[in-house]
């Protein structure tokens, strides 16, 4: 049994800096499948610790770029930890990937408001301001840059080069 957090779609309320203590504790983790078949996934049989979820993001990856909610395994670690108060941490994971600081490019705005929040109440309060398109408080971009996802001559170069980082970290 696992006894950290897990980013999980089952998750009932947000990550957030409140987590933080939990997170060094006892460790934070996602479940890695792909989105084309999270449905099969028996996620609701996964012994862990609380299951959390990540507020609106867009996915930077190259797969997913400018989709929201379809973040990489990467992604989503970077955003829990950049969101609960470890953003050298986050920048680290994602300084991994050609593409990673695209991550931050997209979602730098939403991760700011999100990590200024002490709980879940206010983190969903900073998602639906996001979501609503108050223009004082973090619009939803709609314009996003390109993706960089021309230099990958197909999927399998960036999910290889998402496996290797992956490893790399897990070092």
């Amino acid at each position: 049994r696992f006894p950290g957090i897990v980013l999980s779609p089952l998750g009932r309320e947000p990550v957030c800096k409140a987590d933080a203590a939990h997170i060094e504790a006892y460790g934070l983790a996602v479940v890695d499948c792909s989105w084309n078949r999270v449905e099969e996934t028996p996620i609701g049989k996964i012994r862990s610790g609380p299951s959390k979820l990540l507020p609106f993001l867009v996915a930077a990856n190259p797969v997913n770029y400018g989709r929201p909610a379809k973040l990489t395994c990467a992604e989503a670690l970077a955003a829990a930890l950049y969101i609960c108060g470890w953003e050298a941490d986050s920048l680290l994971v994602m300084s991994k990937f050609k593409w990673g600081h695209g991550f931050f490019s997209l979602n730098g705005d939403y991760l700011d408001a999100y990590s200024a929040c002490s709980n879940p109440a206010e983190t969903l309060e900073a998602q639906q301001r996001i979501l609503t398109g108050d223009p004082e408080q973090c619009p939803v971009r709609r314009d996003f840059p390109s993706s960089d996802s021309e230099s990958y001559s197909d999927y399998s170069e960036a999910e290889e080069e998402l496996e290797s980082a992956l490893e790399e970290l897990a070092v």
